[in-house]
C-alpha cells in the first residue's frame, strides 16, 4: 500500500483541528499535531496513535510568533504533504472596539499569523513541487457585519489571501483550500445560541476538509446552506444592510 503523507494541524488543541487529525489519521496520514503548550495533548497524541494506529508527534508552535515560523517548520521530522490551520480566535466584539490590543490580538491570529506560516510552506511546498495547504477561514469574513466585523475583516483578508496563493500557486502541482464551517459546536462557541440546521459540529469540518482534499475543491461550504445564506447577505444594498442588527 502506497504511504500517505503526513498531515501537519496547526491550532491541534482546538475542536475542529482535533476533529481534523482524527478524520486523516483514519485515512492513514501519519499527524503531525502543532500548538503552544503541546506536551498537553499527549493524551490526543495517544489517542490517536491507539484508535488508528498511524504515528503521532507533537511539536511546538505558536502562531503569533512569526518570527520562529520558518526554525519550526525546520525543525519538523519530515515536511508534511498537507497542512491544515485551524488557528483562529473569535475574540468580544465590544472589548476589541474598546481595547487596540485585544483587536491587535483577533486580527493577528486569524490573519496574520496563519498567512506567514503558510506563506513559508508555500515555498516550501513550490519547491519540492506538490502539497496541500487548507486554510479554515469563516462566512463572517464575507460581508462586515456590526456583530463581529473584528474577527470578520481579519478573515476576511484570510480568505483573500489564500484566495491569490491558490492562483499564484496554480499549475505548481500545490492545492490550496479555503474551508468555510459557517457555525460549528465548539468550546469557542459554547453558550452561544445556534440554530442547529445551520450548526456543524466538528466532526462534520474534519470529514468536510478530508474530501475537499481528496477531491480537489477549492472553496467549501461545510454545510451547503451557508453558500446561499451568505450570497443573500452580500447583495443587500449598502442602505438597508446598515440598519440590519445581524
Amino acid at each position: 500500500m502506497t504511504q500517505r503523507p503526513p498531515v501537519l494541524i496547526l491550532g491541534a488543541r482546538s475542536d475542529i483541528g482535533l476533529a481534523t487529525a482524527h478524520a486523516f489519521a483514519a485515512r492513514g496520514h501519519p499527524i503531525q499535531l502543532a500548538a503552544r503548550r503541546s506536551q498537553t495533548l499527549a493524551p490526543e497524541r495517544d489517542d490517536l496513535q491507539v484508535r488508528h494506529g498511524v504515528p503521532v508527534t507533537l511539536h511546538e508552535f505558536d502562531v503569533l510568533a512569526t518570527d520562529s515560523h520558518e526554525a519550526f517548520i525546520d525543525a519538523l521530522p519530515q515536511l508534511p504533504g498537507i497542512v491544515v490551520s485551524a488557528v483562529g480566535l473569535l475574540g468580544v466584539q465590544q472589548r476589541c472596539e474598546r481595547d487596540p490590543a485585544e483587536a491587535i490580538l483577533v486580527m493577528r491570529t486569524n490573519y496574520e499569523g496563519p498567512a506567514i506560516v503558510l506563506g513559508h510552506f508555500a515555498n516550501r511546498f513550490a519547491e519540492r513541487g506538490w502539497g496541500t495547504i487548507v486554510g479554515i477561514s469563516s462566512v463572517a469574513g464575507e460581508r462586515g457585519r456590526a456583530s463581529n466585523y473584528v474577527y470578520g475583516s481579519a478573515k476576511a483578508g484570510f480568505t483573500a489571501w489564500l484566495s491569490g496563493l491558490r492562483n499564484r500557486l496554480a499549475g505548481q502541482g500545490i492545492h490550496v483550500v479555503t474551508v468555510l464551517p459557517g457555525f460549528v459546536a465548539t468550546r469557542m462557541t459554547e453558550g452561544m445560541d445556534l440554530p442547529a440546521r445551520l450548526t456543524a459540529q466538528p466532526k462534520e469540518v474534519g470529514q468536510a476538509i478530508v474530501r475537499a482534499v481528496e477531491k480537489k475543491k477549492d472553496v467549501i461550504y461545510v454545510r451547503p446552506v451557508w453558500r446561499l445564506i451568505m450570497g443573500i447577505i452580500r447583495v443587500i444594498p449598502e442602505r438597508w444592510f446598515k440598519g440590519m442588527k445581524i
